[in-house]
């Protein structure tokens, strides 16, 4: 257990955060928010599930790992209250871009098995690349031969490796964050690339609900980018239930 989590634990025991404190601290936000009583262990599964069984895979850095909630996300939360088969194939700040062994791409490629049967593939549109450098890139023409060391190379990398390994329906997600042009760039040509791979995409980065949900719920984030437990369960959970269901119904219809 990393000394961060054992210091959050012990601060969420003490209990003694008063209710402005909550609010207004990054501190006083990762101790609310992240009660016991919002663990994954702490949900009810629910046997009709229609994600129940269905195995998912999820790559991802920060927001898929829940950084800001104990190490839990919506992944976590899928598995305990649908009982999603999933692949939790997440580590914070590392980047879709690049060749370092923990890059999106040589992660795929070394850690998630191609013998390990999916039903789907979700995908995290990284926060990460902008704030390391990493060059977004250009969409190709072909489907083979991608640069990965660029963002959209790494993309295409992704989605044809899938393609070919699993055959399964693509899913990537976009983040929530304050406003980053950069990332806003990013997110218009993973909207481009759509149209070449045919992929879903769960665009939270600029959902007016999510951000109207994440007002009416102060501790439901840590920060600008990272949910707590509270807004995994409560806010993020929801949307992948749902749509990751009606990617699921989709694809065998």
């Amino acid at each position: 257990m990393s000394i961060r989590k054992q210091l959050l634990q012990a601060a969420i025991k003490v209990g003694t955060v008063n209710k402005q404190l909550q609010r207004e601290t990054m501190v006083g936000r990762l101790i609310a928010g992240n009660l016991p009583s919002y663990a994954p262990s702490h949900q009810t599964l629910n046997p009709k599930s229609p994600l129940m069984g269905r195995r998912i895979a999820f790559l991802g850095s920060s927001i898929t790992a829940g950084a800001g909630a104990l190490e839990d996300s919506f992944v976590d939360y899928l598995v305990a209250t649908d009982g999603v088969i999933a692949i939790k194939e997440a580590v914070s700040g590392t980047t879709l871009a690049g060749n370092a062994p923990d890059s999106y791409v040589q992660r795929l490629y070394h850690r998630i098995p191609v013998t390990q049967p999916l039903d789907a593939f979700v995908c995290q549109l990284s926060t990460n690349d902008g704030r390391h450098d990493k060059a977004m890139g250009q969409g190709a023409q072909q489907r083979h031969g991608f640069d990965e060391t660029t963002t959209l190379g790494a993309i295409e990398t992704i989605v044809a490796y899938v393609q070919q390994h699993w055959a399964v329906p693509v899913v990537f997600f976009t983040c929530v964050r304050k406003h980053d042009a950069n990332y806003g760039k990013l997110v218009q040509q993973l909207k481009v690339l759509q149209k070449k791979w045919h992929f879903t995409i769960i665009d939270l980065w600029q959902d007016p609900v999510v951000k109207a949900e994440n007002r009416a719920q102060p501790l439901a984030m840590v920060d600008d980018a990272h949910p707590t437990r509270l807004g995994y369960r409560n806010i993020w959970t929801p949307i992948f239930r749902q749509q990751l269901t009606d990617v699921l119904r989709q694809s065998e219809a």
